[in-house]
């Protein structure tokens, strides 16, 4: 019998360690024993004298370490790694435990004993169910070890959803179950890790009565249809839709047809949307429209205590608390999805946020519940659901404009609006430097940034075409929303934010766009801005130096150059090679005396043009093809004033003289003619017909022999080569100085003409062919 009262003692500390800890709210009491049961299940046909003999062997050897090791085992409610035990499931001291049947093959002990145990037993059942969850007593077919594992779990980690229900105070059936959530905490640096509130209470929102069938029919082919509650309930939203234009527009009708359809069933008399006479209908809206006036004083009572919520102890009004009832969506402007259902909202769409020790709003349609019970105190909004129309974006429920959150955001925003006053030079001044960025992100970002700041554009995004409308902002523009209109004018055509339309002309300089003339390949380019700082200045030595009208700027350069007659100077922003110069104005004594050389040379030019006349005339027939095409162009600036022309890079407009003239802009027309067609100076278009010597007609013809339209007519010279020529027939001589001269006997013939009163029409008629056209 000593073995079995050590089985006895062994029983009874584990049964006094395993209910204090049941009692104490550990749920591991459920987990088996896996003392070597076995090895005892094993040998169980093995003499009893021989196993008490092993197991007393066993503790022997061991001692008093595996009592130890098994009170451990139960505390922590886990086992040991290196034990796999092949039984699971087992309970300990259940009457069909292998150490009951143990101890029944062992000698029979007392009465008094059993009763004893059987008491333990039944002691210990009913203290393992009285810790039991109520939503726990169904999981009796579940296995006991992973019962005791789920209660394992839960008993060191708290759960962080709670299911709490409610008695109704009419019923006494349980509502509903709500999910309380608590809300993760936050990410650091996460826009939401500041805390908005710390205690929030409301109660809710509200929903649209349920649909209440009317009974009117529709008429389909003039006959009266019966429709089911659904199919009347879809077919009222677009009878009162007639008052409006969307009852007309082809995507709206399109859309509702396509959903009311879905009801409708393929089977059904309605097959066609244009044959449908809603009029009943509607003539039954216009009655119930009156009556619904009556009733609205008493809808307000029932809808205050949906107005207000409790923030941080203060009452605070609710901007938005009812749901929008079941409809046909409208949207803003060519939305296309306009005519679609919306969707009834149930309570078990709406996710609520309040305090965590706030009260939950009963729901207030019965028999429902809501979706979630969040406790976010980082989001300012008391209630979620998604958009029926476009379940990826979701619809809030926030407090009043007026409300002291409302009044601390916008604060926040003029902060912000205020602290910008004090850099809107410098980033003026930047996205001004990068109107001409050779980086494209640099410039786009720049231009965009510029129209922000001028015409108050919002910033767009990416827009879904199939599931949202097309509104743009600055940064989604089309090229078709932007018209350039000449000079420096953009035209803005698009829908904005909820479709509505922008239509707005404006100036945008400077800086603004450079305009050019002509078909210039840089029309339409940004001129930013010029600051004191590209500005450099050319003063005497001894001269002040001009006060900066830019406070906190200055000049970029001060020069003393007395060989040159500009005061101020600054690279072109269109053109940074080329560079824009203040001279004095035109009736000034420099500018007098600059001009006095010019005609002087003209003056000169009358003693020598007739030798210089004779010899490009012999040589239109030089086999020399330099020397005949010096001869042509030299005869085309005497007789037509043309400029000698420079070649142009790409980014320049092409604009042409007789050196750079292209074979298409000069047409030969028998039997001695010539059409001139180009755009000349500042891309003013020379189009002319002039009669020529016929051996510059003959070698025009030549010279355009054998090349396409857009080759040079002119292939072997340009204005260096002509200007050095010309300089070897007369001292200073260039093409300029044909036009002064030219330019000065056309004025002497025409004043002639006018103050004598001699109606010399032969002779204007003369000059004129050779007058300039430009």
């Amino acid at each position: 019998m000593s073995g079995d009262s050590e089985d006895d003692t062994t029983l009874r500390s584990i049964i006094s360690i395993a209910t204090e800890q049941k009692i104490n709210g550990n749920t591991t009491l459920d987990k088996p024993s896996r003392t070597s049961r076995d090895d005892e299940s094993d040998d169980v046909e093995a003499p009893i004298s021989s196993r008490l003999q092993k197991k007393k062997h066993v503790r022997e050897s061991s001692g008093n370490d595996e009592k130890k090791l098994l009170v451990k085992k139960f505390q922590n409610g886990s086992k040991l790694e290196s034990e796999k035990p092949k039984v699971s499931g087992k309970r300990l001291l259940e009457k069909d435990s292998s150490a009951d049947q143990f101890s029944m093959k062992k000698h029979k002990a007392s009465s008094s004993t059993a009763k004893q145990d059987s008491a333990k037993t039944e002691n210990l059942d009913r203290k393992r169910k009285a810790v039991v969850s109520p939503n726990e007593t169904d999981d009796d077919d579940v296995p006991i070890a992973k019962r005791i594992k789920s209660d394992s779990s839960n008993s060191k980690t708290p759960s962080a959803k709670l299911k709490v229900t409610k008695q109704s105070s009419t019923s006494s059936s349980k509502k509903p179950e709500v999910t309380r959530a608590a809300s993760p905490p936050p990410k650091k640096n996460s826009k939401r890790s500041k805390k908005k509130w710390t205690t929030l209470v409301h109660n809710g929102v509200t929903f649209p009565p349920p649909y209440e069938p009317h009974g009117t029919k529709i008429l389909y082919k003039g006959k009266p249809v019966n429709l089911s509650p659904e199919q009347e309930e879809v077919a009222t939203m677009f009878a009162v839709m007639r008052d409006t234009d969307y009852y007309n527009i082809p995507l709206f009708r399109k859309n509702f047809w396509n959903d009311w359809r879905k009801l409708l069933g393929k089977k059904h008399v309605i097959q066609k949307l244009d044959d449908c006479d809603f009029t009943p209908i509607y003539e039954w809206h216009l009655e119930k429209k009156q009556k619904n006036k009556d009733s609205k004083e008493k809808k307000q009572e029932q809808e205050e205590k949906y107005m207000w919520a409790i923030v941080d102890g203060v009452k605070e009004k609710i901007g938005n608390f009812k749901v929008e009832p079941p409809g046909l969506f409208a949207g803003r402007g060519e939305h296309p999805k306009m005519g679609k259902l919306k969707r009834r909202i149930h309570p078990h769409d709406i996710t609520l946020n309040i305090g965590i020790d706030a009260p939950i709003p009963e729901c207030p349609i019965p028999g429902e519940r809501w979706k979630e019970v969040k406790h976010d105190n980082t989001v300012t909004w008391l209630a979620m659901w998604n958009d029926p129309i476009n379940p990826k974006d979701c619809k809030y429920v926030f407090l009043s404009p007026s409300s002291s959150q409302k009044g601390h955001s916008d604060k926040k925003k003029y902060e912000k609006a205020r602290k910008l006053k004090d850099h809107i030079e410098s980033i003026r001044e930047t996205y001004t430097k990068n109107f001409n960025s050779k980086d494209v992100s640099k410039r786009q970002i720049a231009v965009a940034t510029y129209l922000i700041d001028k015409l108050a554009l919002r910033a767009g995004n990416g827009k879904d075409e199939d599931e949202e409308a097309d509104t743009v902002g600055c940064c989604t523009l089309k090229v078709d929303n932007v018209e350039c209109i000449h000079p420096n004018q953009l035209k803005f055509d698009f829908l904005g934010k909820d479709s509505i339309r922008y239509e707005n002309t404006v100036e945008v300089e400077p800086p603004g766009l450079f305009a050019g003339r002509g078909e210039h390949p840089k029309m339409g380019k940004f001129k930013r801005r010029i600051h004191p700082h590209d500005i450099t200045l050319n003063i005497g030595i001894d001269a002040p130096i001009p006060e900066c009208p830019i406070p906190g700027e200055r000049w970029k350069e001060i020069r003393h150059d007395n060989t040159v007659s500009w005061l101020a100077m600054w690279n072109d922003p269109i053109n940074p090679k080329d560079c824009k110069y203040v001279f004095l104005s035109p009736s000034s004594s420099q500018k007098g005396h600059s001009d006095k050389k010019k005609y002087e040379k003209a003056r000169k030019l009358k003693d020598h043009i007739e030798s210089i006349r004779e010899a490009y005339t012999k040589n239109f027939t030089s086999k020399d093809v330099l020397k005949r095409q010096i001869a042509v162009a030299t005869y085309l600036i005497d007789k037509l004033a043309l400029r000698a022309g420079t070649d142009k890079d790409d980014d320049e407009a092409d604009t042409v003289g007789c050196c750079t003239l292209k074979v298409d802009h000069v047409e030969c027309i028998h039997p001695n003619q010539l059409k001139f067609d180009f755009l000349g100076k500042d891309s003013i278009r020379y189009e002319n017909t002039v009669e020529v010597e016929p051996p510059v007609y003959k070698a025009i013809g030549q010279f355009k022999a054998g090349k396409s339209d857009s080759d040079d007519l002119f292939d072997e010279i340009d204005a260096n080569k002509l200007n050095a020529h010309l300089k070897e027939l007369m001292p200073g001589l260039t093409a300029k100085v044909f036009r002064t001269y030219n330019a000065s006997i056309t004025l002497d013939k025409t004043v002639a003409i006018i103050c004598n009163h001699q109606r010399a029409v032969t002779d204007i008629t003369t000059v004129s062919e050779e007058t300039p056209n430009e």
